[in-house]
């Protein structure tokens, strides 16, 4: 039997791999605190649960959706879309629902590049931008983060060569895994270049409703004339701690959902409806959970932040997302610091490498860890202090 190559040749997804690791230790009986995956442990809120409940009992909803999605959830996104950002979709032209983001952003690749073209991708970023590119058979060209540049890409550096190859732009704000975040004008200077060559922008925005400090993100398509040029990613996994239930959406451009629209139409049979549904009461419903859910995770970054620059480590307080991006001890690289704390201490941190080599001497954590485990892992953190003082006096 032979495997296709691009599956042979197809890295683990970066999360199975510490799953595995984490599965070891607990399996030799190893207690295992992991800080590694932005999966919310907070709970989907009631209001939702009793919605798709209801749904889920009505024989109308046992059967195949359609791959669009209801017209009912389609006209809550873009109602959605008109409250939060003041932003107008056509909901039958410029919405199309998700089995979660990460579905639509792993095939729009397909839909937008033929083999050899290019497309420009975040270093470090979300690994399916990438992959994604590469299972399509064209080619990902990195632009790394700096935090000297508030972790942007620099658009200018791009090589002529490449551009003219480029078929699209990957951005992501607030970001994962850095956690940074840009405005309007940011995305002003996208359109602008994205227009100057022919580039489809994907923004994948799934953090823009976790937010602190009374911060707001902007949506990419707030910026003039961003729906002629692409579409933004969203979801409601991190916004009403639903990404068990898989339910996301892309909106902007038509011709791009379009695309997307034809190829998910031919590979899957949509989102259950009973879950359509109750997607349409998170959007419609209640908000102020959304409040009470911020107010815990900003608590509990302001206390891994502390905790991280008291052993020494270089943080900056983030305005937005789920995680806190930090710099490693010197003398260590990534994966060397993310192993020593599993080993010694039972903590999973993500190595920034993960993410990307411009990941290089960083690691994240996530925000989505209940209270009591945040504490003991954050207390084995600060007890870590004394391997580190006698790793710098070796």
């Amino acid at each position: 039997m032979q495997i296709a190559k691009r599956i042979e040749n197809l890295p683990p997804y970066l999360f199975v791999t510490i799953s595995r690791k984490i599965a070891e230790k607990r399996a030799r009986g190893e207690e295992v605190i992991s800080f590694g995956i932005g999966d919310p442990d907070l709970a989907t809120p009631s209001h939702i649960i009793e919605r798709l409940c209801q749904a889920a009992k009505d024989p109308a909803n046992h059967r195949y959706p359609e791959s669009e999605g209801l017209p009912e959830l389609r006209q809550a996104i873009a109602q959605w879309y008109q409250q939060r950002f003041d932003v107008g979709l056509d909901p039958n032209a410029e919405v199309l629902p998700l089995i979660g983001s990460k579905e639509g952003i792993g095939h729009l690749a397909w839909c937008l590049l033929n083999p050899g073209d290019v497309a420009l991708v975040p270093d470090p970023a979300y690994p399916v931008y990438s992959i994604s590119t590469t299972l399509a058979d064209a080619e990902p060209y990195y632009l790394p983060l700096r935090p000297e540049n508030g972790y942007l890409p620099d658009l200018g550096a791009v090589p002529q060569t490449i551009l003219d190859r480029a078929k699209i732009l990957w951005i992501c704000y607030p970001n994962n895994p850095t956690g940074a975040v840009a405005d309007t004008a940011f995305f002003d200077r996208v359109v602008a270049f994205a227009k100057q060559h022919d580039i489809i922008v994907c923004h994948d925005g799934p953090y823009t409703e976790v937010a602190y400090d009374g911060y707001r993100p902007p949506s990419f398509l707030q910026a003039v004339g961003a729906k002629e040029v692409g579409v933004e990613f969203h979801s409601l996994s991190k916004s009403y701690n639903m990404t068990g239930w898989r339910v996301g959406m892309v909106v902007g451009n038509s011709q791009v959902i379009d695309a997307l629209k034809r190829f998910k139409s031919n590979l899957d049979s949509g989102i259950p409806q009973a879950i359509q549904l109750a997607a349409v009461e998170a959007l419609t419903g209640p908000q102020d959970e959304l409040t009470l859910h911020n107010n815990i995770y900003q608590r509990r970054r302001d206390l891994m932040v502390e905790t991280l620059r008291d052993m020494g480590l270089e943080v900056l307080l983030p305005k937005a997302s789920l995680y806190v991006w930090a710099k490693v001890p010197p003398g260590y690289d990534s994966a060397g610091f993310a192993s020593e704390l599993l080993e010694q201490v039972g903590v999973v941190v993500t190595p920034g490498t993960g993410y990307g080599k411009a990941g290089e001497g960083y690691v994240r954590l996530s925000l989505t860890i209940p209270d009591a485990s945040l504490v003991k892992g954050l207390s084995r953190l600060s007890a870590w202090k004394g391997t580190l003082g006698r790793s710098k006096n070796r």
